[in-house]
């Protein structure tokens, strides 16, 4: 019965690896769009994002099924009970990866569109985050997914700098507005997923400690 249990677990650490996979993916995907101005690239973002919704539904079912026909002891109900709460901001990530694609494919139909070049530091910081959060709960490192904790500040810094030198766009040119608010919503959808990398990090600590790390404040 153990070694039946222990082959889904394996089996659901490999879901997790690939949606993750996707999830990094989709966002690799938009910012390299952003960059490039590639349409092409927007548009396999958001299909992306579709296999990461079918992936959360999937590995929903299979946690369910091994917390109805399974008695996990302590530790594999942490580590199952992660898993659920973390599918939910993986997914939400897939739908920021999304939601900027989408708004790239609006700014590729403009002329003369400069981006803050931190932007691209901030997008690199996020997607870095979530690969290293969905590492730490596949290896179950406790120091990496603090580490990613630590890099959400990195992220919120760099998307203060970004906004302001849009709102300094802004003030020397009222025109560029609209423009400067798109990308704008693009940073805070970095933020956004720089957030859910965090809270990822936040329950392999409960998964590992039994304390999730609001509980301790």
């Amino acid at each position: 019965m153990r070694k039946t249990f222990d082959e889904q677990l394996d089996q659901l650490n490999e879901s997790m690896i690939q949606m993750g996979a996707y999830c990094e993916q989709a966002i690799g995907f938009a910012v390299k769009a952003l960059a490039d101005r590639d349409q092409a690239l927007a548009h396999k973002a958001i299909e992306t994002d579709g296999e990461i919704d079918r992936m959360e539904r999937d590995i929903e079912a299979m946690c369910l099924r091994l917390l109805l026909q399974q008695q996990p002891v302590a530790s594999d109900l942490r580590f199952i009970s992660s898993a659920l709460k973390m599918i939910t901001d993986i997914e939400r990530i897939g739908d920021q990866a999304s939601d900027i694609s989408e708004i790239v494919l609006l700014l590729t139909e403009q002329e003369g569109v400069t981006y803050p070049k931190h932007i691209h530091a901030m997008a690199e910081a996020a997607i870095d985050m979530v690969g290293r959060s969905v590492d730490a709960y596949v290896k179950k490192d406790l120091a990496l997914a603090k580490k990613v904790i630590a890099m959400d500040d990195t992220v919120d810094g760099l998307f203060d700098t970004v906004k302001s030198e849009l709102i300094g766009r802004i003030a020397a040119d009222p025109n560029c507005g609209e423009q400067a608010l798109d990308i704008l919503m693009i940073a805070k959808y970095l933020e956004r997923i720089g957030d859910h990398a965090t809270n990822i990090a936040e329950w392999v600590e409960f998964s590992l400690l039994g304390m999730h790390p609001e509980a301790q404040t």
